[in-house]
């Protein structure tokens, strides 16, 4: 038994198979096609293949384990990422329409669904000229940069300190790169992603060759692959597992619904996920172990340098020979020496070396990428050209993704025809670029890292989830499985396989309803707290972690839950406004028949 909500109209807002096929042949569908299914693979991976890879993937293996966070990502990749990403494969491919359209052509209480669409972007660093001697003597060269002289930190979210004018800076170059690379749209950006989606893979095998190289390496790439099996039974490791999903594949954003309405109509979009979801499961495995060579590198610098300062305090205060004690004798020595003189030990400064603590400790986002990578290239023989290489990465990661993101806010806009029809795309996408640019300077502000991490913790979290929960929901019980089932045998030649079924009707809502859940509660339990750079703060030079305002409740729920909001607001609004508009229409047209009977009944009378 099939479970299909009623549907009126359906048939009349979407294309039969016989339209789609003579458009085909006609060529006379006005959307754009790509010139090559390398263009469209390229693009999707560009998009799907972004910072999250580099920065969020590595800190969630740190942090959940090493290896034991690749098998319920991979598990949830297979069960929950790979049908979502079919779903929106076909349903675009079927419908050609962009994420809004598709929806509102299912059913237009769905418009909604469409609705939801948040944008970040990516500035480079630029450095000023400021002076604060006693906090630089207290941290590290590179956290000082980053923070001090790159950002000029404020001390709160509260705090905007105005301005940091060399980010704004910064901020316009790359939404103008983003603007004409999109400026036709796929026409421009599916050329563009022959360099910014390939470039970063040449980089990292780059990096991955010369980090193999560096000292202590391999210890990284052991810690990332040696699986701690106490963290498969910890609920919060599975619910990070299945949000980054979420993340590396770009789901429930609306560019690749886009990106895949401009295929040919027997595109076979279920190879296309299929591959798509290897490609990034791999890349993400692939990035961890290029990200883990380095860490590796730093852990052992700094395990040596911690080693050789304890050996200097223990030369000096026993007045041994210099190579009295080295690196190799040194924990024979050091317990020695605490055996026969456990009071000097105890007044001694010696710091514990753990090369374990040093690899587990997790770095998340801009620290992992400013700081971490950073400090480690620093070390390395030429590390000008290694860092102009890690950036250029970056900055061609960021590019290729928001290619996607605009793409999913233009064509969006074009079908709620916001702007007048007669505006040329060029218009359009620099008016959104123009205004993208406008909104991401509060990210160019002395505050602006805590209003990232603020964007990136909440943002992109529930707004997805529910989004993609809904796609799932308007398909199989809305538009139909079976219907769906029929689209994509006359799109492919076959019928999605049982795998294909399980997943969109019960594994896959499920999994994404779990994890809703779970995270809401979890965070609900949670006190709100942000990192800061206070050189006051008794933590420093670490960032201290310190309480949101009061009013930031507000922003969460603007960035949060008005987007998860949206679908059920938008269709409460049309109920009313449909039957507002009946009732409307009900009582003109007894007012009408009330008013012909009185003039029917006057003409009787004369």
């Amino acid at each position: 038994m099939r479970v299909v909500l009623p549907n009126p109209g359906l048939d009349l807002r979407i294309l039969s198979h016989e339209d789609l096929e003579r458009m085909e042949k006609e060529e006379a569908a006005d959307r754009p096609k790509w010139d090559n299914k390398a263009q469209y693979i390229l693009t999707c991976v560009g998009f799907c293949i972004g910072l999250g890879n580099v920065w969020r993937f590595p800190y969630l293996c740190q942090s959940h384990g090493g290896g034991a966070f690749l098998i319920p990502y991979l598990i949830l990749l297979l069960v929950e990422g790979m049908p979502l990403l079919l779903l929106e494969f076909a349903i675009g491919q079927r419908l050609r329409k962009g994420s809004v359209g598709v929806w509102r052509a299912i059913n237009p209480y769905l418009t909604g669904v469409g609705e939801q669409k948040s944008r970040k972007c990516i500035s480079g660093l630029v450095p000023t000229a400021l002076e604060f001697v006693p906090e630089c003597q207290r941290s590290t060269t590179v956290d000082y940069y980053f923070y001090r002289v790159t950002l000029n930190s404020s001390t709160s979210i509260a705090d905007s300190g105005g301005l940091q004018w060399p980010i704004v800076l910064c901020l316009l170059a790359a939404w103008t790169i983003v603007c004409i690379c999109c400026i036709r749209g796929i026409n421009t950006s599916g050329k563009a992603v022959y360099v910014t989606a390939i470039l970063p893979y040449i980089v990292l095998a780059i990096f991955l060759i010369r980090g193999l190289t560096l000292k202590g390496s391999l210890s990284g790439i052991k810690f990332l692959f040696t699986p701690d099996v106490n963290e498969l039974i910890k609920p919060t490791t599975w619910l990070d597992a299945g949000a980054q999903v979420f993340y590396s594949f770009g789901l429930a954003w609306g560019g690749l619904i886009s990106f895949s309405s401009y295929n040919p109509v027997h595109n076979n979009c279920v190879q296309d996920a299929v591959i798509l979801s290897a490609i990034t499961g791999l890349t993400s495995i692939y990035a961890a172990t290029v990200t883990y060579s380095i860490i590796g590198f730093r852990a052992t610098e700094k395990y040596d340098t911690c080693i050789s300062e304890n050996i200097m305090t223990l030369l000096n205060a026993f007045h041994l020979p210099e190579d009295s004690i080295t690196t190799s004798n040194y924990d024979t020595a050091l317990n020695h020496l605490n055996s026969s003189s456990p009071d000097i030990i105890l007044g001694l400064d010696i710091k514990t070396c753990d090369m374990q603590k040093l690899l587990s400790e997790g770095v998340e986002g801009t620290g992992l990428a400013f700081i971490v990578f950073t400090e480690a290239i620093t070390k390395m023989p030429g590390s000008p050209v290694w860092s102009v290489l890690f950036f250029i990465m970056l900055l061609c990661l960021g590019l290729s993704t928001l290619f996607g993101n605009v793409e999913g806010v233009v064509v969006p806009l074009k079908d709620l025809n916001v702007f007048p029809k007669k505006w040329p795309h060029e218009a359009l996408t620099g008016v959104t670029c123009a205004v993208a640019f406008i909104i991401t300077l509060l990210f160019a502000q002395h505050s602006g890292i805590y209003w990232v991490s603020l964007f990136d913790n909440f943002a992109g979290s529930v707004p997805l989830l529910t989004t993609g929960l809904f796609e799932m929901i308007a398909v199989v019980y809305i538009y139909g499985i079976d219907r769906f089932n029929k689209d994509i045998k006359f799109m492919v030649g076959h019928k999605p396989s049982i795998f294909w079924q399980i997943s969109w009707r019960f594994t896959s809502p499920l999994i994404v309803l779990v994890i809703l859940v779970f995270y809401l509660v979890s965070q609900a339990q949670q006190e709100l707290t942000y990192l800061v750079w206070d050189p006051d703060s008794d933590q420093f030079p670490s960032l201290a972690s310190v309480p949101y305002p009061s009013w930031i409740s507000a922003i969460i729920f603007l960035l949060a839950g008005v987007p998860s909001l949206a679908v059920p607001l938008y269709a409460l609004w049309r109920l009313v406004t449909v039957s507002c508009r009946k009732k409307y229409n009900a009582d003109v047209w007894s007012w009408q028949m009330f008013m012909l009977k009185m003039i029917h009944s006057k003409r009787k009378k004369h």
